[in-house]
């Protein structure tokens, strides 16, 4: 089950930013601000990002392999796997 993620209002962020960059990168889980009343964005600390980023990344390219599947396109397994490893050890 995912735990609830922290809610704060657009004013209190702006009130004290660095305080709230704190209490993210503490507690490594998103944080809503909220703009009259309703969210309106969602903070994350950098590696949350840039672990998203690389799931993201890899999910694109195995949708990508499906479509050349598909269109009977492809690559070898072995340059596939060699391009995994690649972006596996670049984390």
């Amino acid at each position: 089950m995912a735990a609830v993620p922290d809610i704060i209002p657009v004013s209190d962020l702006r009130q004290d930013a660095a305080g709230t960059l704190r209490r993210l990168n503490r507690s490594k889980q998103p944080l809503v601000v909220t703009q009259r009343g309703r969210a309106a964005a969602v903070l994350v600390g950098i590696e949350a990002y840039q672990r998203g980023e690389r799931e993201r990344t890899i999910l694109k390219l195995l949708a990508q392999g499906e479509r050349e599947i598909r269109a009977g396109r492809g690559a070898d397994l072995e340059d596939v796997l060699a391009e995994a490893d690649e972006l596996i050890a670049h984390r």
